[in-house]
Formats: C-alpha cells, sequence, structure tokens
C-alpha cells in the first residue's frame, strides 16, 4: 500500500491531546493517531450507511403491521424456556 505525505495543522490544544494519546502509550507518534483517527471516521461511516440501507429497505417493504408486544413476549419466552431445558 501506497503512502502520501499530508502536511496538516492543529491548535495548540489539539496539539497537547494528540500528545497526551501518544504519552498515554496508545500511539507511537502523530501520524499513528491521524490514521487511527481516520480508520475509525471510515468504520463508522461503513456502519451509518449499513443502518440506511436496512432503514430504506424497512421503508419499502410495505405499511406497518400492529404489533402485539404481549404476544411477542410470551411466544419469545415458550421459544426460548424450551431451549433452557
Amino acid at each position: 500500500m501506497g503512502t502520501t505525505r499530508k502536511t496538516i495543522t492543529v491548535t495548540d490544544q489539539q496539539d497537547e491531546w494528540i500528545k497526551a494519546q501518544i504519552k498515554a502509550g496508545g500511539f507511537t507518534n502523530d501520524s499513528e493517531y491521524v490514521r487511527d483517527l481516520i480508520r475509525r471516521d471510515q468504520a463508522r461511516n461503513t456502519e451509518i450507511e449499513a443502518v440506511r440501507a436496512e432503514l430504506i429497505k424497512g421503508e419499502a417493504s410495505g405499511d406497518p403491521q400492529p404489533f402485539d408486544a404481549a404476544r411477542f413476549k410470551r411466544d419469545m419466552i415458550t421459544k426460548h424456556a424450551k431451549k433452557a431445558r
């Protein structure tokens, strides 16, 4: 995997934060910390897109159906009580 050198500007407060993260032992240098932030942001965006896709799928599945919470609870107790024995 190739790399590209970037120059970024951070505030003094942000710089102190980064240094504290490195000092705490979580990272060995500034670049490692920034790359970790990018990876976590990418993962978060992937999760958000998956949720969006499921919401769209749900909306497209038709009109909502009534939900009987008491029946659902009874069914789950019955179903899982059999497995527990």
